[in-house]
């Protein structure tokens, strides 16, 4: 199933606009503007300063074969230019509804700074070497917990989790623990970013990026949309 993320508004609004430009005798182009990939980085930057924990933590919203939403909390362990990743099972849930509806939804919220952005655009696995990278530096303990969960999956009882935790704990005994294959990393490649700062009286900032051009490429619009 392909990933298509709309940009400019309802199609009434777009059909009113081209109108109303007609009638003045000429198109406006979108005005090309700031990188959001770097706006990015300066939110982050801040947030990293003034959340009190987890300034890395996003909501992943992800969509069945059907069209049925789900959505949780994450954390963003890379992002750039390609996209913005996170690592997970792939046989959770949310590996399964990427697999069937390759598209996802991120929020971040920070609290501290009255501050949001959105992402939206298709989904790509990462490759082996990049998710081995990652998995090498995460603590032996949450290795060993990649290879004793079946996240997501119907649990009897916390008994029978740590039984395995601890059975994977002597399997691995005395030796680097590796990634499980079922285990990897998803880069949600934006095609729209949101912007949203808090203001006064619910009369909030919102900033909108739209890509121009190819995924990866650097090529954005920018329009404002109303509270």
């Amino acid at each position: 199933m392909a990933c298509s993320v709309r940009c400019n508004g309802d199609s009434n609004h777009r059909r009113a606009t081209r109108s109303s430009t007609a009638s003045r005798g000429r198109r406006k182009r979108p005005r090309m503007v700031d990188d959001p990939i770097a706006l990015f980085d300066d939110w982050f930057a801040q947030a990293q300063a003034k959340e009190l924990n987890d300034a890395n933590a996003m909501a992943v919203a992800t969509a069945d074969a059907s069209g049925a939403p789900s959505v949780r909390m994450v954390l963003l362990k890379d992002h750039g230019p390609e996209g913005f990743t996170f690592y997970t099972n792939g046989e959770s849930r949310k590996g399964d509804e990427l697999a069937a509806n390759p598209c996802a939804a991120l929020l971040f919220h920070w609290k501290s700074l009255r501050r949001q952005v959105r992402v939206e655009g298709p989904v790509e696995r990462v490759s082996s070497e990049e998710a081995d990278a990652y998995f090498a530096t995460r603590g032996r303990d949450s290795q060993l917990g990649a290879w004793a969960s079946d996240q997501s999956h119907p649990l009897p009882s916390r008994d029978v989790f740590e039984t395995r935790y601890e059975a994977m704990r002597e399997q691995f005994e005395g030796s680097d623990v590796p990634r499980p294959p079922h285990w990897g990393g998803w880069r949600v490649v934006p095609e729209r970013i949101e912007f949203w700062q808090d203001r006064e009286h619910r009369l909030h900032e919102r900033r909108l990026f739209c890509r121009e051009t190819a995924p990866g490429g650097d090529a954005w619009s920018e329009t404002l949309l109303y509270p």
